[in-house]
């Protein structure tokens, strides 16, 4: 058995295929992780969701703000954006058996000194604090998702507080989870920073970069940063390599030599969207 993690696919179903055929995974025996974002921007959104349903217990998912989007959009609580690519799913004969697929999907999993997130972590959290977070946002999806999508929108509260309850918990642990790129070291956002790292002296640092991270110890696998580009280290996989922006899908052996990019494939992408859009 072989574990591979996958970058944000982003409805590149084309270039999904072609990646899991140049990897060799067999759906009898692999097993793949997805860092979220499967679905919008991209052309076959609808075609990725149920190939990655079909997997089953052959793929590990964590939710995206792609694809909470989806299902704030499906219950009515968002608007579609210009941007979006999502209409195929929604007039999908199968659409409703597809998103509540979806929305049982985790914010984090934790397995053999891995964790898997879409977007980041805060200094403070632990595996163990995140793992809790995560689920928190998980039941509150499952047993009032319209709350939860009615409240999920904004940037406040950006500093992370073990005090926080209610909506405001929610959505600083959504805005962390799907969201963050660059944090302080007390634990503060900035959900408007966007593109490359903040240049040398800026307040601000890829959430990765604290020093204090209390998730040091353990590998911590992510997507969401395309702009970033392929982050490989022995503490820190980033696997957004822009695929719906004319990049590439990439995909890395969790089992293979740690910090060594050759354990990396990547297929190039046609790209669908301008970095503008």
């Amino acid at each position: 058995m072989s574990r591979h993690a996958i970058g944000d696919i982003q409805g590149c179903c084309d270039e999904l295929r072609a990646l899991l055929t140049r990897i060799g995974f067999s759906a009898d025996r692999d097993r793949l992780w997805f860092v979220g974002d499967l679905v919008n921007r991209g052309p076959r959104s609808l075609e990725v969701l149920r190939y990655v349903r079909a997997l089953a217990d052959n793929a590990i998912v964590v939710l995206g703000n792609h694809d909470l989007h989806l299902l704030a959009v499906a219950c009515g609580c968002s608007a579609a954006r210009r941007s979006d690519t999502l209409d195929e799913i929604l007039r999908a004969h199968d659409r409703d058996s597809l998103l509540e697929w979806l929305a049982t999907r985790p914010l984090a999993h934790f397995e053999a000194g891995d964790l898997l997130v879409h977007a980041g972590l805060v200094p403070q959290w632990t595996v163990e604090t995140t793992l809790g977070l995560a689920r928190e946002v998980e039941l509150a999806l499952r047993n009032d998702p319209r709350n939860l999508f009615d409240h999920m929108y904004g940037d406040e509260p950006d500093r992370w507080s073990a005090d926080l309850a209610g909506t405001d918990r929610l959505r600083f642990a959504i805005n962390v989870l799907t969201r963050v790129r660059v944090c302080t070291n007390d634990g503060r956002i900035n959900l408007r920073l966007k593109g490359k790292p903040p240049a040398a002296g800026s307040e601000w640092l890829p959430w990765f970069d604290i020093e204090s991270r209390r998730t040091r110890g353990n590998r911590v696998i992510f997507g969401h940063w395309s702009a970033l580009g392929l982050i490989v280290r022995d503490d820190v996989i980033g696997l957004d390599s822009g695929c719906v922006w004319g990049g590439a899908l990439t995909a890395l052996d969790l089992d293979g030599p740690r910090s060594a990019r050759g354990a990396t494939i990547s297929i190039p992408c046609n790209g669908y969207q301008s970095p503008d859009e």
